[in-house]
C-alpha cells in the first residue's frame, strides 16, 4: 500500500484523524521527529477512536532517518508551490505521501531534497493559504488508492 509520511506534525487530533485514515486504508503511517506532542496525548488517542491497533505507525529521528529505513521508490512532496497536480500523477503501491507541519508546511531543505521525487499541489482558489493537514492526507491518499481499484476495499 502507500506511505503517508507525516514530517514534524505539530496538532494531535490531525494526526489521530491521519491514524484512522491509515488504519482504515492501508497506508502505513511514519511520523517524522521531532513531533509536536506524545504519542500519549489524549487529543491524539481521541481523534484516531479505536483505530490505533489497526494502523501500522512508525516513527523516525529525522528525514534521513525515514529515508533510510523506509527507501521509497518515490517519494511525493505536497506543497502549494508544486507544479503539478496530485491527481495528475499515476501512483504505484508503496509510494510515499510526504506532507510538512501545520503552521509552515515543508521548507525548502525537504522540498529540494533528492530523496523527493516530485513536489505535488492539491489546487485551490487564490489567496488562500492552505487545507486542513488531515482533509490533505485524505484527498491524495485516496486519489491514489482509487488509482489502484480500491485494492483490499470493500
Amino acid at each position: 500500500m502507500f506511505r503517508v509520511v507525516l514530517y514534524r506534525p505539530e496538532i494531535p487530533p490531525n494526526t489521530g484523524n491521519i491514524i484512522r485514515l491509515c488504519a482504515n486504508t492501508g497506508a502505513d503511517l511514519h511520523l517524522v521527529h521531532p513531533l509536536g506532542f506524545s504519542m500519549d496525548d489524549t487529543r491524539l488517542r481521541r481523534a484516531g477512536l479505536d483505530y490505533h491497533e489497526f494502523a501500522n505507525v512508525m516513527e523516525h529521528a529525522d528525514f534521513e532517518a525515514y529515508l533510510e529505513a523506509a527507501g521509497p521508490a518515490r517519494l511525493f512532496a505536497m506543497s502549494g508551490g508544486g507544479r503539478k497536480r496530485y491527481s495528475d500523477v499515476a501512483y504505484r503501491q508503496g509510494d510515499g505521501l510526504l506532507f510538512g507541519p501545520e503552521s509552515v508546511g515543508l521548507g525548502g531543505r525537504i522540498l529540494g531534497h533528492d530523496g523527493v521525487t516530485e513536489t505535488l499541489r492539491i489546487p485551490m482558489l487564490p489567496d488562500r493559504r492552505s487545507l486542513n493537514l488531515s482533509n490533505a492526507v485524505a484527498i491524495v491518499l485516496f486519489e491514489a488508492w482509487r488509482q489502484l481499484a480500491f485494492g483490499g476495499g470493500v
